[in-house]
């Protein structure tokens, strides 16, 4: 079964909303060297779609 969505909808406030990478990393506990990708590859500012969708982050193991 399918249903037709509206474009109106639909709310992508929070993954259009643009971070400071340095500021993203620090919050997600991203190392320094991820980091240093990650301004390569978007500079100071990406929204936060492009950076969870690009970001590898260690697994926290308990």
């Amino acid at each position: 079964m399918t249903e037709h969505i509206e474009p109106s909808q639909i709310e992508t406030d929070d993954l259009t909303k643009v971070w400071s990478v340095t500021e993203f990393c620090a919050r997600h506990h991203i190392d320094t060297e991820e980091q240093a990708q990650l301004l390569k590859l978007f500079g100071p500012f990406a929204t936060a779609c492009e950076l969870l969708h690009n970001a590898r982050r260690a697994q926290r193991f308990r």
